[in-house]
């Protein structure tokens, strides 16, 4: 008994010396916090929607509180304040009133999804909470503003003294994730061998909710949660439990530029555009083979469609799948009709938009889907998923006319890709017409009235007091 008190006695010290120090690093900080919004987004080079979001944000910031200097926390080494100015206007079209300042993160590892190859889910939010420390260490601002979704870096921000402000893309766990769980889907975030298993299932579906519970109390912390779709907000609600914390703000989307686009085109061949990051939830795989089932049962008096894949890469994993894409691409004798585009800048992209006519989405549950937004604003008829964003707030009629299809299986969307090709051209015309006229309410404009709407109750612009 004697022994066994003196070996817990070095571990209560530790403990003590511990929670001593932190204490010690957070009251600090708190007293260092200074005049700006630090916005957390780790990886600054994604190239998506949420990249869009990120410098839109900054550029709406700056124009409503511009004694507020903007603090871009990255994990990018090679990011720079010019850099990042330039990537905003190269990649997105956003011009900043001001270069924001960066901050440099060394510990972005610990929320790699590769770093975790089980229990990805609470590792990487665990390792979030390990480099927001490392970010409002280094950095104390007086509004924390994710950009990335990462809920669990909240109460670390709270405890510094920041205001929380989010926008949250996706929920990090859903009620639609635990039902497929529960129905033993196999998708890429629920493995096959869990999927086959009824115990194994049982013990994920634990998992999740024991997760749920944590997410929403981690989220309970938000002072603000904006959220981009009805979706989203449904789910965050649900989970979080704040409605009255909680503004639904559209995503930026680049519609104004788009709709100068002639919507008139060249249908030989007819071109269908992909723009998605080479990410596993995007399922390309399945847009190819729907397009393989296309071309197999077109009229042979029609010209051979051709699909052009546009999207960036995160990471090996991304990279790995983008060349498994193109193995599959040679294996269906399709490589004279099948197209890759990566890493593209603003004005490619922009160019490539205004040469299709058909514009294909596949991601189940996509939180909103700017990129079919986009495809509508250009002029290309879209083919989305029917769940989610695409299906809630997107592909409606506008004044009663059809403005694009909604798909589930590959034979929906083979079915789609045909419609689209037999369509006579003044039909093909009025419904892109109509696309692009449902585009406009989800234009850059509208997001920044929506954003300055939300945030202006809390980033007054008459004091930004640090007590």
């Amino acid at each position: 008994m004697a022994s066994l008190r003196i070996l817990t006695l070095p571990l209560t010290t530790l403990i003590l010396a511990l929670f001593v120090r932190i204490l010690f690093a957070v009251v600090y900080h708190r007293r260092k916090r200074r005049n700006s919004v630090g916005f957390f987004h780790p990886y600054t080079n994604d190239g998506g929607g949420g990249e869009r979001v990120l410098w839109c944000a900054v550029k709406a910031v700056q124009e409503e509180s511009p004694d507020l200097d903007c603090v871009v926390y990255t994990g990018d080494h090679d990011a720079s304040p010019e850099t990042l100015a330039a990537r905003a206007i190269d990649r997105f079209g956003v011009e900043l009133i001001r270069r924001p300042k960066v901050v440099h993160l060394y510990k972005r590892k610990w929320i790699d999804e590769t770093t975790y190859p089980r229990f990805t889910m609470i590792c990487q939010s665990l390792g979030s909470m390990y480099l927001s420390w490392e970010a409002l260490c280094a950095y104390t601002p007086l509004y924390y503003f994710d950009t990335s979704g990462y809920a669990f870096t909240y109460p670390v921000a709270w405890m510094f003294g920041c205001k929380i402000i989010c926008y949250t893309h996706y929920p990090t766990i859903s009620l639609d994730m635990l039902s497929r769980v529960n129905a033993r889907n196999s998708m890429y975030n629920n493995d096959t061998l869990i999927a086959k298993s009824a115990f194994f299932s049982q013990c994920k579906v634990i998992y999740y909710k024991l997760f749920s519970l944590m997410y929403g109390i981690v989220g309970s912390h938000a002072h603000l949660a904006m959220v981009n779709s009805s979706w989203t907000q449904s789910h965050i609600q649900t989970l979080w439990g704040i409605p009255d914390r909680i503004k639904r703000v559209y995503p930026p989307c680049d519609t104004s530029g788009l709709q100068m686009l002639a919507l008139e085109r060249s249908m030989e061949p007819i071109k269908i555009i992909s723009v998605a990051q080479f990410r596993p939830e995007k399922a390309h795989l399945l847009q190819l083979e729907a397009f393989a089932a296309a071309v197999k049962l077109l009229d042979s008096d029609l010209p051979r469609p051709k699909l052009q894949f546009v999207g960036s890469c995160r990471n090996e994993a991304d990279e790995k799948r983008l060349q498994h894409l193109k193995d599959r691409t040679k294996e269906l004798k399709l490589d004279s009709d099948v197209e890759f585009h990566k890493n593209v800048t603003y004005s490619e992209l922009v160019s490539l938009l205004g040469g299709a006519a058909v514009g294909i989405h596949s991601m189940v549950d996509e939180h909103f889907g700017i990129s079919v937004v986009e495809y509508m604003a250009a002029g290309a008829i879209p083919i989305a998923h029917n769940s989610a964003g695409p299906m809630m707030d997107i592909v409606l009629p506008e004044d009663g006319k059809q403005t694009g299809f909604l798909a589930k299986t590959l034979e929906e969307y083979a079915d789609a890709i045909l419609s689209i090709i037999r369509m006579p051209a003044s039909q093909r015309l009025e419904m892109a017409a109509a696309a692009r006229k449902r585009a406009s309410h989800f234009s850059e404009q509208r997001f920044y009235q929506d954003f300055k709407s939300a945030v202006r109750p809390i980033m007054s612009n008459t004091t930004h007091s640090v007590t």
